[in-house]
Parts: structure tokens; sequence; C-alpha cells
């Protein structure tokens, strides 16, 4: 679980890239799937950070928790670098859900 919530930080702190380089989480029912097959199997969901809100593509049936990554950070008493990138729409790369950011082509 500890593992779990340091990544969701990480990633929604601005401190990685949801889309670059990081391996998926483990699946289960406190774990965000970001697996896929095809574009159509990813969603952009709230994934949150501890400023609030952060949008991110993820498997389209995996629940996010946002609460927890909030709740994780006023644990530690850190803060997150606030805003993000305009998520427009997710692909489907390698089996993991990314994000389409801005005015990037399909």
């Amino acid at each position: 679980m500890r593992l779990l919530l340091a990544c969701l930080l990480a990633v929604s702190c601005g401190c990685a890239s949801v889309s670059a380089g990081m391996p998926a989480a483990p699946r289960g029912a406190d774990s965000v799937d970001y697996a896929c097959r095809s574009d159509a199997d990813c969603a952009i969901k709230d994934v949150g950070n501890c400023c609030g809100r952060y949008p991110a593509c993820v498997n389209r049936d995996s629940p996010t928790f946002p609460e927890r990554v909030r709740a994780e950070c006023a644990k530690r008493q850190e803060m997150g670098i606030c805003g993000f990138p305009e998520v427009t729409g997710c692909r489907c790369v390698d089996g993991r859900c990314s994000n389409v950011v801005g005015s990037e082509s399909r």
C-alpha cells in the first residue's frame, strides 16, 4: 500500500510522468490500472495530487484514489507543483494508457 501511495504521489505531484517509463502499478482493488490493448481501453480520470485534481489516462474500468493521495500529502505535510497539462485524450502505447496533451495529433 505504501508503494502504491508513493507511486501515486510521484505521478500526481509532477515529480514523474504518468506516461513516460513508469512501470504499471500492480493490479488489485487498491491500485490504479494503466493497462490497455487499444486506445478505447483508456479514459481521462482524476488521480489526484497534493494540490487537488490531476487528470491522467488510466484504464477506463480502473478506480482511482485521489482522496488517498491528498490524505497522504496532508499526513506528510507535502505540497505538489500545482497545475497540470491539458490532457485532451488518451492513447494506448506499449500496453499502457498514455496522455495526449494539448494539440498533439492523434
